[in-house]
């Protein structure tokens, strides 16, 4: 016969609070490494100040300079229209890439690889020469039919014009693939469940679907936003008065060249971090319930391990010897 097991009265309950004994473990590669990294910081930001090369004097005056403030409403413009473009063409380039319609899947896909396939610069330069190619834009009846309404190519391709339509048509093609990411992202059986409570394919993808999908869509979407700000410096080879182009005009009177850089850098810096700040609060919002924190590490990681190991020392042996 088998006796009860005896419980030994020696052991303790784990307490609360570490051991008074636990030394942390020491990572001198650690603060070396940080502090070669502020040294350097630190000799950079003396040589910038010190240098007189960076006519700080001409930067300052340029700051604010009217031409400069026309290019940087240019700029922040242009980003404006062609990301919202972008993004709504976008999403219906995702809904057709996730047709089952072939022809629709197939012409998204093939949209897709050429406008990610080709870099933006060349696209802007077509653009900007189609009228080389078609001198005249028209509408009319397919296949040789009379022309219903048309017009010279020129005249209708302005520099606005061919700066947006080569923006807009390049980002949407990211965009689509953004968007179609964040949907794959949600569970198919919630759109069912969804269903299955009585709801219609409008509140299923409105009230379930893109909630979600808003959480993987809209940290990517932030930083198209932020290249789409630092690519539209490109549209200055067209001869488009943007914040960079502005800028050329000026240092290629005065040959300040370093200083107007700086000045246009500051502003695009700027822009940047007003950009960073607020996709940090969208985030925020529609992460809500998820933690999306950092896993703890270093002291705190080996105290919780240290607890799990006292508490299983602790326990009563179950399975004693027989008597």
């Amino acid at each position: 016969m088998k006796s009860a097991p005896v419980l030994d009265s020696t052991r303790v309950a784990p307490s609360a609070t570490p051991p008074s004994d636990l030394v942390p473990m020491r990572h001198p590669g650690r603060r070396l490494s940080a502090l070669l990294v502020l040294l350097v910081a630190a000799s950079l930001g003396y040589s910038a100040i010190t240098n007189h090369n960076f006519e700080w004097p001409v930067v300052r005056d340029y700051l604010f300079h009217p031409k400069i403030m026309a290019g940087l409403r240019t700029t922040l413009v242009l980003t404006a229209v062609s990301m919202s473009l972008g993004i709504v063409l976008g999403v219906v380039l995702a809904a057709c890439r996730m047709s089952e319609n072939r022809v629709l899947s197939t012409l998204s896909g093939a949209y897709l690889w050429f406008f990610r396939g080709t870099p933006l610069l060349v696209q802007l330069i077509f653009w900007f020469n189609l009228s080389a190619l078609y001198p005249r834009l028209s509408l009319s009846v397919p296949f040789g039919g009379p022309e219903i309404v048309g017009a010279s190519t020129n005249s209708v391709l302005s520099l606005w014009a061919v700066a947006i339509i080569g923006l807009t048509l390049n980002e949407s093609a990211y965009m689509a693939e953004i968007v179609r990411g964040g949907l794959l992202s949600v569970p198919k059986h919630q759109g069912e469940a969804a269903v299955a409570l009585g709801m219609n394919r409008w509140q299923t993808f409105s009230r379930v679907v893109l909630p979600q999908a808003l959480r993987v869509i809209v940290p990517p979407t932030g930083n198209q936003v932020i290249g789409m700000l630092k690519h539209s410096s490109l549209v200055s080879i067209i001869a488009l008065s943007d914040l960079l182009y502005s800028a050329q005009l000026i240092y290629s009177q005065n040959f300040r060249t370093i200083p107007l850089l700086v000045v246009i850098s500051i502003w695009y810096l700027v822009c940047t971090t007003v950009l960073s700040y607020a996709q940090s609060h969208i985030e925020r919002h529609y992460g809500r319930g998820v933690h999306v924190g950092p896993q703890p590490t270093g002291g705190i990681a080996r105290l919780r391990a240290l607890g799990s190991r006292l508490a299983q020392r602790s326990q009563p042996n179950d399975n004693p010897n027989p008597a």
